[in-house]
């Protein structure tokens, strides 16, 4: 069956409302994220959108089910956090997606796997959240009324729905920053292809960027993702197609304006819980990103910086609480203090000696 039959048979059952208002789901982990990059760092806001709508359309057409595609959050996090700079950040990327398109397609990550214990993981996850967090109090200490304005709309809609929360947010702080830009410009975004240097490439930073990023990618993006996508939806997704997927996307769009990007089980938990059950919502929330790229583009400049300590924050306290989820609090703690102090590099090997050692005493 050729591509475009094989898209057409999979997104042809549409389930209404749910896959419309299903597609908000995953954006709740990607809106807060780029915007937070584009205002305080040298990345381009438009063609980052549209990689991510176009590998929403593709991978929901591979797949056949609402899969996430999120930024890889580690990476994310220290490039907003100024330890990255845009071409280290697309350095990183260059090197999990490489890892990780190696992994899948040898069938190695699958195996790989079962050696990243479950508070190691946890624990990187944590400490990307406390790095979010540290910058997050930074911003939000610009201007305390406003980022009070912020946390009040944020508990509202908390009430409601935790996880929008933080795209409440994003909201009321895009209004405002609409009326203080004038309007909307449309513009058509423009790509050009960029490739680190090797001493970027080489760079410890970049590598122990990357080698954080890579112990949340495996444990979340490819193995907890193949797990829910297999229990909501079920699909045959294995952890090796799902690392493949990644580094597939990664090597062809990071070079062309993308930021690093993955799969994830928040995302995909998020389309279920917004009512998506086909891959018609992957079609329409990259309909809404390449919208979203040509015309609200304009309006990051002028977003309220402490408003977007707040955002951030509601992201690092989502993460945080995921990384609770773990069966030795003492290690995630120590994995996610040592990721903050001293790099989620240094803390990952760390943790994977510490896991085995306690798993050789216990």
């Amino acid at each position: 069956m050729a591509f475009s039959e094989r898209f057409a048979a999979r997104t042809a059952a549409v389930e209404l409302p749910g896959d419309l208002t299903g597609a908000v789901g995953d954006s709740v982990t990607v809106v807060p994220v780029v915007v937070a990059l584009a205002a305080l760092s040298e990345v381009s806001l438009a063609p980052v959108l549209v990689w991510f709508g176009v590998f929403q359309v593709a991978w929901g057409a591979r797949y056949g089910v609402p899969v996430s595609v999120e930024p890889m959050k580690a990476l994310a996090a220290l490039a907003i956090a100024g330890s990255l700079s845009a071409g280290g950040l697309a350095a990183a990327g260059l090197l999990a997606g490489g890892t990780l398109l190696v992994a899948g397609a040898t069938g190695l990550l699958g195996r790989v796997s079962r050696f990243v214990g479950q508070p190691v993981v946890r624990g990187v996850q944590l400490a990307v959240a406390l790095v979010l967090f540290e910058t997050a109090f930074d911003l939000a200490a610009t201007d305390l009324a406003l980022a009070g304005a912020a946390v009040a709309v944020a508990a509202v809609v908390a009430v409601v729905s935790v996880r929008a929360s933080a795209l409440a947010v994003v909201g009321v702080g895009a209004a405002l920053a609409l009326v203080e830009n004038g309007g909307v410009s449309p513009a058509v975004p423009a790509f050009a292809l960029a490739l680190p240097s090797p001493a970027v490439l080489l760079d410890v930073g970049t590598v122990q960027a990357a080698v954080g990023q890579l112990a949340m990618s495996v444990g979340n993006a490819a193995v907890a993702t193949a797990l829910l996508l297999g229990e909501y939806f079920d699909s045959d997704a294995t952890a090796d197609d799902l690392a493949t997927s990644m580094g597939v996307m990664n090597l062809l769009a990071v070079p062309l304006g993308a930021i690093p990007m993955c799969h994830g089980s928040g995302g995909v938990a998020g389309k279920y819980a917004f009512g998506a059950r086909t891959a018609a919502a992957n079609v329409v929330l990259g309909a809404l990103y390449v919208l979203a790229a040509v015309f609200a583009v304009g309006v990051v400049s002028a977003f309220p910086v402490a408003m977007l300590g707040v955002v951030l924050a509601a992201v690092a306290a989502q993460l945080a609480h995921t990384s609770l989820d773990t069966d030795q609090y003492a290690l995630t703690l120590g994995v996610g203090v040592v990721g903050l102090l001293a790099g989620v590099g240094v803390a990952f090997v760390g943790g994977l000696l510490a896991d085995h050692a306690y798993r050789r005493l216990a």
